[in-house]
């Protein structure tokens, strides 16, 4: 149960993690924000560095590997947040339990009982519930304009391609759920696997800035107080879902599942600091992915 506790702190840092991203992209740019926060991510897990040796080469290419993947799911998912309707992109994120669960079945050779296939069918139903409201409302005002302004605003290509970079993002975090699985199955520690992933991932951030030629105001980077939120919650999170994969009984088809509980707390948070409205309609969803989630574990 154990291993369980710590993914479902992973959901909820997760969550958490929603909102500082929303918040200190006011600030920032994307580039900043994901560079800045993964340089800070690093810094804080620097003191591993003595026990971060007697890794395999294998393992180091595997770490690179999973490093780079997270490196592109983040820019993909960034961009296509930046130009997709949020109900648009919540539709896509429900494939991310869908790819990562189908991983663990297929390449970690995990099974599903019967109470896991109606928790992985009930979390789905929450997920898809949550962006339903948005997209008939969105329907609706598109009907009520006329038919020259409504032309103007419809970008088709456009939105085709930030569509398949979102499905990109989450079929790659789902390949990178399960590489963490495989890589904790061997003889690799959480603080070795946490300290060289942070490493690749802040160097891949560093060559991309220095390629694109990237001016970053560094003054704003570190006067957003939300980045440093962010990195906190993100290092916590990412060294409690390691520690989850090191458990033998652990299974990424009940970790998926578990991970989705961050969706109460970004429910939760658009109300009280976004002040978003319809917010029991999502409620009733969070309350859908809950029982699944107790259903898939139980």
């Amino acid at each position: 149960m154990l291993w369980m506790l710590l993914v479902l702190f992973y959901g909820l840092a997760k969550g958490g993690r929603e909102i500082c991203k929303k918040k200190a992209l006011t600030k920032n740019n994307v580039i900043e924000v994901l560079f800045f926060y993964t340089l800070l991510s690093f810094v804080f897990v620097l003191p591993q560095a003595p026990r971060a040796g007697g890794v395999e080469l294998k393992q180091y290419l595997l770490i690179a590997l999973k490093s780079f993947v997270i490196f592109v799911a983040w820019i993909c998912s960034f961009s296509a947040i930046k130009k997709l309707p949020i109900s648009l992109m919540g539709v896509l994120d429900l494939s991310r339990v869908l790819f990562a669960t189908l991983m663990g079945v297929f390449f970690l050779n995990e099974s599903m009982n019967v109470p896991q296939i109606w928790g992985l069918a009930l979390v789905s139903a929450g997920l898809l519930m949550l962006p339903l409201q948005g997209m008939i409302r969105t329907r609706r005002s598109a009907k009520s304009e006329t038919p020259a302004l409504n032309a103007t605003r419809r970008e088709e290509p456009v939105k085709a391609l930030y569509v398949v970079l979102a499905l990109i993002s989450c079929v790659l975090n789902a390949v990178s759920g399960t590489m963490d699985k495989y890589l904790m199955n061997g003889n690799l520690t959480s603080g070795q696997l946490q300290f060289w992933y942070m490493l690749f991932l802040t160097a891949y951030y560093g060559v991309y800035i220095l390629i694109k030629r990237i001016r970053l105001d560094w003054k704003k980077m570190l006067r957003n107080y939300w980045i440093w939120i962010l990195t906190v919650l993100f290092v916590l999170a990412d060294r409690a879902l390691f520690i989850a994969n090191g458990y033998p009984e652990s299974k990424v088809t009940v970790m998926t599942l578990i991970k989705q509980s961050g969706c109460l707390v970004t429910v939760l948070g658009g109300r009280f600091i976004f002040k978003e409205k319809n917010i029991i309609y999502r409620l009733v969803c969070a309350a859908v992915i809950v029982a699944g989630i107790v259903v898939a574990v139980l």
